[in-house]
């Protein structure tokens, strides 16, 4: 590649970057708009973690929540921005609170519960293919309609222990993310910083990969009577996940 057009990538690259860590500044900054005006608790550590890298910076999250809803049903569930909301919690839930809501319904009241989700900007591609948020125990089940409850306290409350247990299990998944999050950061960090110091260093070299066909053919010694070791550190085809494929 011609000098001067590498010089052109390089600063474009870094108008990209300045640009973002700009983005970034301005976003973090403002003030948080939504309902509860702050990060959840059970996500501030993972909130930290993705904001302390450069190359990343949160937008919205929430730790999971159970939610009461009153509005008008279209077909696919009660839209959140054209209803009241009779009840919010991110713990778990008691019958006697979802009853003493469902006095305020007046339309088609619905009992949700919705996991953790969280909303990443990155700054370049490869960065944003480091990131796998799934999540689909969520819940939702109609109570009322045109303010008449449809359903006995007797289910409700038998919804509240599955909405109740979908929580703690959510958690559970919030831990698992951060801890396979900040492994995989680390393993970036590491790779990063080996890159740079073979970059630095002409005398560095990776190893190469013996051929165990070759090593067949070969004359071993009595003592050194066993399979030949053969080096896979830089073998392409070693998949690592990083993620597990239950999560």
């Amino acid at each position: 590649m011609p000098k001067w057009r590498a010089g052109t990538l390089n600063s474009s690259r870094m108008d990209r970057s300045a640009e973002f860590k700009r983005w970034k500044a301005q976003c973090l900054s403002k003030a948080d708009l939504s309902r509860k005006g702050s990060v959840d608790e059970d996500v501030i550590e993972l909130v930290q973690l993705l904001n302390a890298r450069e190359q990343f910076f949160t937008t919205s999250s929430c730790a999971g929540r159970i939610l009461l809803l009153d509005g008008d049903i279209n077909g696919l569930g009660v839209q959140k921005q054209n209803c009241c909301w009779l009840l919010v919690t991110h713990i778990p839930c008691i019958k006697d609170d979802v009853m003493v809501a469902l006095k305020k319904a007046n339309g088609d009241a619905v009992f949700k519960f919705e996991p953790f989700v969280l909303h990443v900007q990155c700054r370049q591609l490869q960065d944003a293919q480091m990131l796998a948020v799934r999540s689909t125990h969520g819940l939702e089940v109609p109570l009322s309609h045109k303010g008449k409850l449809m359903v006995t306290e007797e289910y409700i409350e038998f919804l509240l222990n599955i909405a109740n247990q979908k929580m703690e299990e959510n958690k559970k998944r919030i831990e698992r993310f951060y801890n396979c999050l900040q492994l995989a950061l680390e393993r970036e960090t590491t790779n990063s910083h080996t890159k740079i110091k073979e970059k630095n260093n002409p005398f560095c070299t990776p190893k190469k990969k013996r051929n165990p066909e070759k090593l067949r053919g070969k004359c071993i010694p009595e003592e050194n009577d066993k399979e030949p070791e053969i080096d896979d550190d830089n073998d392409p085809g070693i998949n690592v996940a990083i993620f597990p494929k239950d999560y």
